[in-house]
């Protein structure tokens, strides 16, 4: 009785934390989707807008990539937005990375970040083992001139509060939502790792295909 007890109240935490993610969600909605110094990658008009919160030496988002690197591959109408949020710091390098990618967003555009993105990646270092020498290389891929590279300090900071305001603990945290118009029947947050079923899933709930 005491389990079942435990349980019940583990599983109404879980819904209240759920249910305060997606107010906080509706809340922030154009800075999750409308925000232009966040990289974005399909059409403009694309009816719904799957956000994704990650660090690049997170393991759990490398995990993911391979998956969102699928989900993008076939919902050419949904728009995916990338929200930089290095939350392991000036370690390893984090925040190079993250400020490269923004950077590179802003100087070559979308097909250079996403190519930039899943190249860092594709490296298979995380955990620590993310380097400069891996940051500088994928941005060489893309022609980025760091020599012009815009301060992109605030745009990272700005990341850092709208995470705090949803209440995500960490990384990755992935949000799937109608581009506009959001409600709490359209919404799903997911505070952690999520499998390529459950994306699908979320795309249609939000009025994807």
């Amino acid at each position: 009785m005491l389990r079942k007890a435990s349980q019940k109240l583990q599983q109404i935490q879980q819904e209240q934390q759920a249910s305060a993610a997606t107010q906080a969600v509706i809340k922030n909605q154009a800075a999750l989707t409308q925000d232009k110094n966040t990289p974005t990658y399909g059409p403009a008009n694309g009816k719904v807008t799957v956000i994704e919160f990650f660090d690049y030496q997170c393991i759990y988002c490398s995990r993911l990539a391979p998956v969102m690197e699928q989900v993008i591959k076939e919902n050419p109408q949904t728009r995916f937005a990338f929200k930089e949020w290095p939350i392991f710091g000036a370690c390893c390098p984090s925040l190079t990375a993250a400020k490269t990618g923004l950077q590179i967003y802003q100087q070559k555009g979308a097909e250079a970040y996403l190519t930039y993105h899943n190249g860092i990646y594709a490296t298979g270092h995380n955990e620590g083992k993310l380097t400069a020498a891996d940051v500088q290389q994928q941005a060489k891929k893309v022609n980025f001139d760091a020599k012009k590279a815009p301060d992109v300090a605030a745009a990272l900071e700005s990341t850092n509060q709208l995470a705090q305001e949803i209440g995500l603990s960490g990384t990755p945290g992935v949000i799937v939502m109608p581009t506009t118009g959001a409600t709490e029947a359209t919404i799903t947050v997911f505070p952690g790792l999520a499998d390529k079923d459950s994306l699908d899933a979320a795309i249609k709930k939000a009025g994807g295909n």
